[in-house]
């Protein structure tokens, strides 16, 4: 659990004993207990409890609760878990929302890739970066997932927010598909994605022409109008979609921000099949 899940869960606790302590002060007053009895060996009567003789003053409210916390630290936990489960299932019903509202703009742009099984029972739509170490990452498991389901059709987004680098990678394969079709642009998209250098133009020319494909026809494209229109629409979606980072995946109903293993991509596969 992160440091910012335990501070939320803190959070929680104190907020729910402020308020515990108001209406003890403003309510009905603990009654203080008893005098001990002589058998107990004193006739010392027991310490009045602090709510019995008014409000608890910041600094005594403060040093119970952490005295509270230090002797019962996995409440804590157990309350930031709460908190966690409670806005992961309202991001959840957010997103199906969002999907909905802009199904068209995900599923059927009609200019994004689209590979995989055409007639797949399940869509996974991906928005990446070149340059993302996490796209990356990911890239091969997708691929893996893809083949290796066989009734799965992934769509590709270009999203370049990582710097000029990544505009201008995007900008290339966009414009390798519009001049020269998506098996182009899928080949060059591979290559682009284990690239290790800078994706400079000079790097991806040569990138081009060792996939035989016409790099001056793609950098003649690449500032084209036709070319900033897919990359803007693309980020508007994603702002749509409160997408701010790669890789993220739209899965049926879901959405994804951010790395997820291949095991746990095949799980969400299963789930959604059911």
């Amino acid at each position: 659990m992160n440091r910012t899940a335990i501070l939320i869960g803190v959070g929680v606790i104190v907020a729910g004993a402020a308020i515990t302590s108001q209406v003890i002060s403003s309510g009905t007053q603990l009654q203080p207990a008893p005098p001990a009895t002589e058998e107990a060996g004193t006739n010392t009567a027991a310490p009045e409890s602090a709510s019995a003789t008014g409000p608890l003053d910041d600094a005594a409210f403060g040093a119970r609760v952490r005295t509270y916390l230090i002797a019962n630290p996995e409440v804590i936990f157990e309350a930031a878990a709460v908190m966690e489960q409670r806005q992961q299932e309202m991001q959840s019903a957010n997103d199906g929302d969002l999907i909905s509202q802009h199904s068209d703009a995900i599923f059927n742009d009609g200019h994004s890739f689209t590979g995989g099984n055409l007639d797949g029972d399940i869509t996974i739509v991906e928005f990446m970066d070149y340059r993302c170490g996490y796209c990356r990452r990911a890239f091969p498991e997708v691929e893996e997932l893809v083949s290796g389901d066989g009734n799965i059709r992934i769509i590709i987004k270009e999203f370049p927010i990582l710097g000029e680098q990544s505009t201008i990678a995007a900008r290339f394969a966009i414009a390798a598909q519009q001049q020269l079709g998506n098996e182009a642009y899928k080949a060059l998209h591979d290559a682009m994605m284990t690239y290790k250098g800078d994706l400079a133009i000079p790097a991806l020319t040569r990138l081009a022409d060792a996939l035989e494909l016409d790099a001056t026809k793609i950098v003649d494209h690449m500032d084209s109008d036709a070319v900033t229109k897919v990359i803007d629409t693309n980020r508007a979606l994603g702002d749509a979609l409160q997408i701010s980072g790669t890789p993220s995946f739209i899965m049926q109903d879901q959405i994804l921000r951010g790395y997820v293993p291949l095991e746990g991509m095949k799980d969400i596969v299963q789930d959604i099949r059911g």
